[in-house]
Parts: structure tokens; sequence; C-alpha cells
């Protein structure tokens, strides 16, 4: 398993609609994976490989986003603390204390950010039951008065945090979507040598956490016949969630998504992956979340619509910079997705 390239993935920076770090990073991974590849005006990597027969071949869309939550920088006081707006979801219990990278035109910085407010040592009870508000948090870059003679309002800020194996998982910020990016590159590895009968659309797509927006776009300029949204999702299978709230399970393969907030995937598609993975033995968990979204319904509600379905790694501690996946589900992914090309 290439967990190289998994790491530069993570490690690279790109939060929604500041991806380029991480195109520029998978153009060149994929550089003799297809037959074209092209920038949209949204910013989305559009990769195809042809068909080796037929003159109008089925199109089948891999949807991988490219963005991770993050900030953009929102205002610089007089003294250089940055202030923030944030660019997807966060949880403020997950940001007291964090190391951050704000990336500019001109280099990166690093800083830590923190809330406002009066430190543990001087705190009052009422202070430190409070979960201040995202607008709350600053960073310190160190530089003072400065700051504002190398950041400008609009510079991308990330978490500042390495990729780590430990046994079987691996945990890194930005999982949630590298995985999929990684997906989408090593199953067109696995799929180098094949004859295939579908012309193959793999798009690592922009600002997925902020409303699929560079799926949509994608999705109306290739109008895919199949669209397979690859993404992360829940493994709540830790202390203090019931059981029926899991989701997934770590070590117990992809997760074969049903349905979520965005859409309902296709039934027949679900059975005919279904058969797949068990007549092959690729260990898999069928998965629906109440609310939450993701690319594969922008396919499948453009233009004319197409059939779609999630292929998805189940994620625990997801939108933290503890983001945990096991091993063995992503190689699983992996396994479908070139089993079920092959064949398609």
């Amino acid at each position: 398993m290439n967990l190289d390239l998994l790491k530069a993935l993570c490690e690279t920076p790109g939060v929604p609609g500041h991806e380029d770090r991480v195109r520029d990073l998978i153009r060149f991974e994929v550089k003799d994976l297809f037959d074209e590849v092209k920038t949209d005006a949204m910013g989305s990597l559009l990769c195809r490989r042809d068909a080796n027969t037929g003159k109008s071949p089925k199109k089948v869309m891999l949807l991988c986003h490219m963005d991770e939550i993050g900030f953009l920088v929102s205002y610089i006081s007089k003294d250089g603390y940055v202030y923030l707006q944030p660019v997807g979801g966060f949880d403020p219990r997950n940001l007291f204390s964090r190391r951050v990278l704000i990336c500019t035109d001109n280099g990166d910085f690093k800083g830590v950010m923190n809330p406002g407010g009066r430190p543990v040592h001087i705190a009052t009870p009422e202070d430190r039951k409070k979960i201040p508000e995202i607008s709350e948090f600053f960073i310190d870059t160190g530089m003072g008065k400065d700051t504002k003679n190398h950041i400008k309002v609009g510079d991308m800020v990330v978490m500042d945090e390495p990729f780590i194996e430990i046994g079987d998982k691996v945990v890194s910020k930005a999982l949630d979507n590298r995985i999929a990016c990684w997906l989408g590159i090593e199953t067109m590895r696995g799929l180098k040598d094949a004859k295939l009968d579908v012309e193959i659309h793999v798009v690592f797509t922009t600002q997925e956490e902020v409303g699929l927006r560079g799926a949509r776009t994608a999705s109306y300029a290739i109008q895919p016949d199949i669209g397979i949204g690859v993404d992360t999702t829940l493994a709540c299978d830790t202390p203090g969630i019931p059981e029926q709230d899991a989701t997934t399970t770590h070590g117990e393969g992809f997760g074969l998504h049903v349905r979520d907030g965005s859409f309902i995937a296709d039934k027949a598609l679900v059975t005919e992956f279904d058969a797949l993975a068990t007549k092959l033995k690729i260990p898999f968990q069928r998965t629906m979340l109440r609310s939450g979204g993701q690319d594969g319904a922008a396919a499948q509600q453009a233009a004319a619509g197409a059939r779609a379905i999630g292929i998805v790694v189940g994620t625990r501690y997801i939108h933290t910079v503890t983001e945990m996946i096991h091993k063995g589900d992503l190689a699983a992914a992996r396994d479908i997705l070139v089993a079920y090309l092959k064949q398609a």
C-alpha cells in the first residue's frame, strides 16, 4: 500500500477554493494514467481514460474531492492577531491550543490558535464551562505588528499536524478527503493494463466541504451514466456512542453508501456492488447517514441525471486533526473500485 502518497496528500494544504497545491501533486501522480487531464473553471482536475471498444461507451465518473476543512484569514488586528472565517464544518471544542499553518503567495507561516479570554490559572468557574464561538479564536504568529507585512485577508489556514501510522491505522488531518484522492489514483494504477469497455472519468473536485460546488459543475460537463462518490464516512465505533449510531466499524471493510442527507443510492447499483464484493470476498458494510452529503449527489442530479452510489471509508474522529482510518478498509475500497471498473 502506497502510504507515502497518502502522507503527501494529507500534509499538502488545500481548503475550499485553495486546492491548487493538492491539484498539482495529483497532476504529477496521474500523468501516465489517463488520455486527457485538464483543469476546469472551478479548479477541479478532470481526468479521462478512453474505453478500448465502442463508439458511445458508458461513462463512469469517480468523484474525489480535494479540499479539507480549514479557514481563511478575515482580519488582522493592529497588534498582529489573525482572525478567521471557517470553510467547512468545525466543532469549536476541537480547536483549542492548535498549531496552524498560514499559507500565502509568498511563503507559509506557523502560528498557534486559541480563543480569547483568561487562561486556566485565572479563569473563573463560568469561564471554564464556556465553549467559545469560532469567531472568538485568533492566531498568534509571533511576528506582532509585522504580521500585516506577510499575511493578507483571504490567505488559507490549515491545521499543522503530521501524518502518522499506529498499529493497523493511520492518523492525520485531511483524511477527509485525501483518501478519495488516493483511491482515485491507486484505482487507476490497478487498471493500468486492463482492457476496459467503459469511459472512466476520475474527477478531483473542489469546494465539496462548502456545498459540492466543484462536483456540480464537473458533473454537468461530463454527464456520466454512473456516478461514484468516493469519500469518508463516520466510524463511531468508540466509547460513549450507542451501537446503532456507529455507522461503520473499523476493520470490517469499505462502506457501501446507501443514503445520506444529499442522495439515495441507485438500488440496482447497491445490489451489484454487494454481489461483486461478496463474490470476490472483499469485506464491506452497508452505510447510511441521517444528514450530511457527498459528491455522488452532484453526479446523480446533474443535467438529465445519473445512477449514483457512494464508496466510503469509515473514519474515526472526523473533522479533527486526529482523523483515523483502518488500512484494511482503505485497501478494500480500492479493490472494489478496481473490480467494478474492470467489469462495468
